[in-house]
Order: C-alpha cells, then structure tokens, then sequence
C-alpha cells in the first residue's frame, strides 16, 4: 500500500512537472506585453484567489506553522520565479528546462548537509545518468558554455538551487503533524503574489494583457502551472522524498523540450535527444524496483 501511495504521489508530481514544462513557452509569449514581477503577480495572485473559492470549505483549522512555512517557502519561490521568468529573456527555451534540472543534483548534496545522511546506491547512479544527460543538452559539441546564452543559463543554475531550497522545505513542512499540505500548498501561492504585487508596483507599471494569446498563457500560468500544480505538489510530497521529487522533476527539462519544439520551433541536436533518452532511463530505473524485477526473472 505504501509503495502504490508513493507511485501514485510520483506520478502526480510527473503531471505537474509537464505542466511546468509547457510553462516556459507561456511565459516568453507573456513577456512580450508585461515585466517579470507584473506576470508573476498575476500568476500566484489569480492562482491563490481561484484556491482560495473553491477550497474555502477546507480552509479551517490553519496553524500558525503552516503560516510561517507558507511566508518563508513564498519568499524562496519568489527568488525561483524571478530568476526563471529572467531567464526566458536571456537563453532559448531548451536551456531554460535543462538547466534548471540541476536541482535533480543540488536536492540530494543539500539533504546530505542538512541531515548527513548519504544517498542510496541507485539514487547515485540515478543521479549520475541524469548529470550526464543534462550535459549532453546544454553545452556546445566541444563541451564549450556558449557565451551567448551565459546570462541566461547562469540564472538557471541559481534557480535549479532556489527550486532545491523549496524542496527541502515543502518537504519538512508537510510532515509536521499540524501542518496540512493543502493549506501550505496555498498559503505559499498567496505570499508569493504579495510579494509579486509589491514587486510590480514598486518596479514596474501592472496593466491586464492585451493579445488573446497573453490571456491564455496567464490563465494556463495561473490555473494549470501554479494553483493545481503547487496544491498537488505538497500534497504529493506527503507520500515521496524531497530526492524522489528532485528525481520525477528533472523530467522537466524532456517536457520543455518537447513544448519548445512543437510551439516554439525549437529542434534538438542528435546530442539533445541523447541526453533526453537517458534522463527518460533515469525516471524509468528510479520508479522500477530492479532487485525485485530480477528476482522474478530468476
């Protein structure tokens, strides 16, 4: 049963990962009528409202820890939102995906810091196929940085550790015992569009989008990448680790690919779709039960 709730909570976290691969391609087509902190602002702020009326029944009973997580996790997540949304500026989209899955690396080595204790064998090997798949993706065939992208891919990586960050802490949270994983899982969605808000004002000039385009993209930003997605990703976490999660996300960079491809134009080297097979090798040996594969084969 513990083993089918994990499945099940992996693959919740999968469909939000897909849905934050499609992100990017909304967010550069956003970009075109509004600033960083004005996009973001709307996106948590309409995510949280929308939350809020349709769970306002199971909304009671709110700790004051789900209230101070929900404060600090927002302030991370206004960091990972900030630095990715900069990004889409700065490098292609394939990039964006790819680099920020370097959290797949950072989640575990900050685990071991924290708590010192040390990765499994196949989280290790996991690990190492899922390096080496986002090399393959993101240098040149010299394995050169390409410096026309440096900017943007530097804030990837800085995001990639922002995203571990709140890993850890969603992760910590929602195993305190008055700490539900929906609240936290709004609470952090309305902290981080005030704090967007205050940003967009304090920075920017806010207006309502124009294109219909922009509209869809804020409104799939909104709903489908952030109020669902942040909801399902806390409680999911409940029944998996912060490093399976880090594992599951880092398919992430495959779904962005994808989107790039097929709404942007983007097309991948032979190097590209390499490097996407052994991630999708990662994902497949991290959710299969290999020992007891071979002991059924013997």
């Amino acid at each position: 049963m513990e083993n089918k709730k994990q499945f099940l909570a992996d693959c919740m976290i999968l469909a939000v990962t897909f849905s934050w691969g499609v992100s990017y391609y909304m967010m550069d087509l956003s970009l075109n009528e509004m600033g960083t902190f004005t996009l973001n602002a709307y996106r948590f702020g309409v995510a949280f409202l929308v939350s809020i009326i349709l769970l306002r029944k199971k909304l009671n009973n709110i700790s004051i820890d789900t209230i101070k997580y929900g404060a600090l996790i927002g302030i991370i997540v206004t960091v990972m939102y900030t630095l990715a949304t900069e990004a889409v500026k700065y490098t292609n989209l394939t990039n964006i995906g790819f680099l920020i899955a370097l959290n797949v690396i950072i989640t575990p080595t900050l685990e071991y810091i924290l708590t010192k204790t040390k990765p499994s064998k196949k989280l290790f090997i996991v690990l190492i196929i899922c390096f080496t798949g986002i090399v393959l993706m993101t240098l040149k065939e010299n394995f050169s940085i390409n410096k026309e992208t440096f900017l943007g891919d530097f804030l990837c990586i800085l995001c990639a550790f922002a995203c571990s960050v709140q890993l850890i802490l969603v992760d910590r949270a929602v195993r305190k015992e008055n700490v539900k994983a929906l609240h936290l899982g709004i609470f952090q969605m309305g902290f981080t569009g005030l704090f967007f808000t205050i940003l967009a004002f304090g920075f920017e000039s806010p207006a309502l989008p124009v294109a219909k385009s922009v509209w869809i993209s804020v409104i799939f930003l909104s709903l489908v990448c952030t109020g669902i997605a942040f909801i399902a990703q806390s409680i999911a976490q409940q029944y998996t680790t912060a490093s399976h999660a880090g594992i599951m996300f880092s398919f992430e960079p495959v779904f962005a690919a994808i989107a790039a491809f097929l709404l942007a134009g983007e097309v991948l080297s032979t190097r590209g779709y390499l490097g996407g097979g052994l991630m999708f090798i990662s994902i497949l040996i991290m959710e299969t039960n290999i020992e007891k594969l071979f002991k059924k084969a013997v």
